[in-house]
């Protein structure tokens, strides 16, 4: 089955910085009825595919010049983002695979890959597509190509795990996140994370969000989990 026989194909957001494989992707996808939108690093892709509605759909590379695009999800997914995210990359190792998925990922192509294989993972993402999930306060923006945060106009640098803590807050704002899943999405599948290390991390986080004045805050539900509000 193509992309074809949708009644609307969808617009279909790609992130990749080999400009000649980006080109490729787009060709493929505009010939099966595809519009397309393209950025070649993880800022670019935050501010074109971070309003509401904007895209469909999205291909991201993991490996891009100024962010993993792991990050970049994540970024995007606490703006609300809700599109499906298909991953690209060359690692493949079952590691790299859950990581991407608790970074906000829905399906995983590993390099060199068939065209067919990609229009036909994205065909079937766009039929289960998720509803698009509330932003988190409209203060928060989270900046996967420098690594931080920003409150109007003011900037928080972090450590990439304390980027990955958050984005997974702010991706649920206002829900309480366990901790089991804090840990996921910020440390490789595996790692052997003490209850002290996440609760230390949290703390810098609450500090930094005070610092910049931030409107959400993070709380703490003791023995579950934590939320951003």
């Amino acid at each position: 089955m193509t992309a074809g026989v949708l009644v609307r194909p969808g617009v279909v957001g790609i992130c990749e910085d080999d400009d000649a494989l980006r080109s490729v992707l787009r060709r493929a996808l505009v010939a099966e009825g595809y519009e397309v939108c393209g950025a070649s690093d993880g800022r670019q892709a935050v501010d074109r595919f971070a309003l509401d509605g904007v895209v469909d759909a999205l291909i991201l590379d993991i490996g891009l010049p100024d962010a993993d695009g792991r990050d970049v999800c994540q970024a995007l997914r606490a703006r609300g983002v809700g599109a499906p995210v298909l991953f690209l990359t060359a690692r493949e190792t079952l590691t790299d695979r859950l990581s991407g998925f608790h970074a906000g990922g829905d399906d995983y192509v590993t390099k060199p890959f068939e065209l067919a294989e990609v229009l036909v993972r994205v065909h079937a993402l766009l039929r289960r597509a998720r509803p698009t999930t509330a932003p988190v306060h409209g203060d928060l923006r989270l900046d996967p190509g420098r690594c931080g945060v920003g409150v109007r106009g003011h900037f928080e640098a972090l450590t990439p795990t304390e980027f990955r803590l958050l984005a997974a807050l702010a991706a649920r704002s206002g829900d309480v996140v366990r901790r089991r899943e804090l840990v996921a999405a910020a440390w490789p599948a595996g790692a052997i994370v003490h209850d002290n290390t996440l609760d230390t991390y949290l703390k810098r986080l609450r500090r930094k969000l005070r610092d910049l004045e931030a409107e959400a805050q993070i709380t703490t539900l003791r023995g579950i989990g934590y939320a951003l509000r």
